[in-house]
């Protein structure tokens, strides 16, 4: 499937209603726990997807569609969520991130891109040129990443339970990686 802005909005809406059905409510043993080592909870996963609200996706689509002759990206900070969470509560982050995705997707829906928005281009800093239907796309899939990194943190809680049933589980099968 080709890149298309509305049914990538489509999915980006729905994210903050899927987290908080899946993690309101739930205990610290299921939401604070991590696979171990330096790998993150699906709290410390909330507080990182408010923090790409607020410094990545639009200010960098921004950046691309400015006419502005410096099109750097601001390097991303992977692990501000532990310093802005700091003293939050799950339901705080989750109500966080559902106001600030709606505001990114109000302000990216007024933009109005065309096909030729979409091919502009910035500089990341680790990857060089990339266009702004990159960007797009990478946020559609960011999301679906941490969504799955999500349903493998939960997993682990309970994979040193499942006996036999391994065989077919790839979610507490499959090792855990460093968190991106």
């Amino acid at each position: 499937m080709s890149f298309d802005l509305n049914r990538s909005i489509q999915l980006l809406e729905r994210t903050p209603a899927v987290l908080r059905a899946w993690l309101s409510g739930l205990d610290d043993d299921w939401t604070a726990r991590n696979e171990g080592g330096e790998t993150w909870s699906p709290y410390d996963v909330v507080g990182h997807l408010i923090h790409g609200e607020h410094t990545d996706w639009m200010p960098r689509l921004r950046i691309i569609l400015s006419d502005g002759p410096d099109k750097t990206f601001v390097p991303f900070d992977r692990f501000a969520q532990f310093r802005e969470s700091e003293g939050k509560s799950l339901a705080e982050l989750l109500d966080e991130f559902a106001a600030a995705r709606a505001a990114n997707l109000r302000d990216l829906r007024a933009l109005a891109l065309t096909g030729a928005d979409l091919d502009r281009t910035g500089i990341h800093p680790k990857f060089g040129t990339v266009t702004a239907r990159q960007l797009l796309a990478t946020w559609v899939a960011h999301d679906l990443d941490h969504v799955m990194q999500i349903s493998r943190v939960l997993a682990h809680q309970v994979g040193g339970e499942v006996g036999p049933w391994v065989e077919f589980l790839r979610v507490v099968r499959d090792a855990p990686t460093r968190d991106a």
